[in-house]
């Protein structure tokens, strides 16, 4: 079965492969987000002979790249393996590429000499590589694809609902005026999406979930791989730590998921180390990209990050699935009660987080920002906050019809904003509201009100809505 590898990245890589002087592209994300099936995939659609060279399971190979010639690369290669290659036409893959740093720094020289060579990179923990300043990295010469998990369409495709995935993706703010969804395609999302929470977004968990349709066993079988997930991770640790570092790690990943949706405190993983131990053990975690940062910020322009605080800051998991398997969560416990007040919320926010923190450009690193102000008397924090156009929108998530939306009414006075998000698990709806404030002000806005599982499309939609 290989519906649930159609991912909606491959679609820049197809961009990608076109350019007719291209850069060698650079895939990054955590271990088992997919990089190399997507690769191959990939290969596969476009009809390109691929040419694969992994450098952990082949480590000798790495000697092909000493020449920084390549031509004598490519005549070295074809030697090693017994494969011709045409450059414009074939897909040079070099797996694992943290591994050689010789490949690492040649790419510079396939941009320079030979740009109509289709060449990907990818590879586990290659973050540590690219920050290791002692390398010589191709800087200006490369582009790089950041990929996250499965987003919820790419699921649905996977599951056989392609048609479904294809309406999320193509639904317009103009339908959310008329108030047309139907409430049987709202409930059977609302279905799918707790699936989504349970199996993830890892594509083997997916991949375990949908082998041939039976509920119960996919479930069993997606948790397997979700054990054996984590399991991989903590082996990871002995390949970037050790020793007192390695214990920090395995504290801050195994408390990570019962951290998700609030502030970040270092003495709510441990009183018994330093906070700066703890904040390194999590430095390495996101070097990994199994936990990312979300920075409170000013929020008064784009990028965000211009104002963003270091010191302050939550954290997402890397993916919703892993979360509720950390957390002991099934599908039974998501369906006792409004999705947005499973585990306090933090389910949501996870799920939410993670599709907004992948739903910018695929070349850009991911970042993900909230707002809040801490005041006597005067607390406030909104959710998220996301660029969309020119403009900083305030995103809530929220329970029911009506949960209080004081925090985001203070963001917009403050702000002088007119547009809001709140994602629930109602039917999408765009409302005009006026607020007085508390000393007298008044606010008039838009509230552009979506479902949980349009989460994926919400910048899109509030970037259609102010240009609408």
């Amino acid at each position: 079965m290989q519906r649930f590898l159609d991912r909606h990245e491959i679609e820049h890589l197809k961009q990608w492969a076109a350019q007719p002087r291209r850069k060698p592209l650079v895939v990054r994300g955590a271990r088992q987000v997919g990089k190399s099936t997507l690769v191959r995939e990939f290969a596969r659609m476009a009809r390109m002979p691929l040419l694969e060279i992994n450098f952990e399971r082949n480590p000798e190979q790495r000697e092909a790249f000493a020449a920084k010639d390549p031509v004598r690369i490519l005549d070295t290669l074809a030697l090693l393996t017994g494969r011709t290659f045409a450059a414009g036409t074939d897909l040079l893959f070099l797996d694992e590429i943290q591994a050689a740093p010789e490949a690492l720094a040649a790419l510079r020289y396939f941009r320079e000499e030979m740009p109509e060579l289709h060449v990907v990179a990818a590879g586990s923990l290659l973050e540590f590589a690219l920050g290791d300043r002692r390398l010589p990295m191709p800087v200006g010469r490369i582009e790089y694809l950041h990929l996250g998990p499965m987003t919820f369409e790419d699921f649905l495709t996977a599951l056989g609902h392609a048609q479904l995935a294809a309406g999320l993706r193509d639904y317009r703010v103009t339908e959310a005026r008329r108030d047309v969804f139907p409430k049987i395609v709202h409930e059977r999302c609302l279905e799918l999406l707790r699936l989504y929470w349970v199996v993830g977004g890892l594509p083997e968990a997916v991949a375990a979930y949908a082998q041939d349709g039976e509920a119960v066993y996919g479930f069993e079988r997606a948790a397997r791989v979700l054990q054996s997930v984590a399991a991989t991770y903590r082996d990871d640790f002995n390949k970037y730590s050790h020793g007192r570092l390695k214990a920090r790690i395995q504290l801050v990943f195994d408390r990570l998921p019962n951290m998700v949706g609030r502030k970040f405190k270092y003495v709510q993983v441990s009183r018994e180390h330093r906070a700066a131990e703890l904040a390194d053990a999590l430095r390495h975690l996101c070097m990994a990209r199994i936990a990312s940062k979300v920075h409170r910020t000013a929020a008064n322009g784009v990028p965000p990050a211009a104002e963003a605080s270091e010191r302050h800051f939550k954290c997402l998991y890397m993916d919703v699935g892993l979360m509720c398997a950390a957390l002991g969560l099934n599908l039974l416990d998501l369906g006792r009660e409004d999705l947005t007040l499973v585990n306090n919320g933090a389910v949501a926010e996870q799920f939410v987080g993670q599709h907004l923190l992948h739903s910018g450009r695929p070349y850009e690193t991911p970042a993900l920002h909230y707002w809040a102000r801490e005041a006597r008397n005067s607390n406030a924090e909104v959710d998220y906050v996301i660029a969309a156009g020119r403009r900083i929108v305030p995103v809530e998530i929220k329970a029911g019809t009506t949960g209080s939306l004081k925090s985001l009414h203070q963001f917009l006075g403050e702000k002088r904003s007119d547009l809001a998000l709140r994602l629930n698990a109602l039917p999408p709806s765009l409302l005009r509201d006026s607020k007085k404030l508390p000393g007298g002000a008044a606010i008039s806005y838009r509230l552009l009100s979506l479902p949980l599982y349009l989460a994926g499309q919400a910048r899109r939609l509030a970037t259609e809505l102010l240009y609408d």
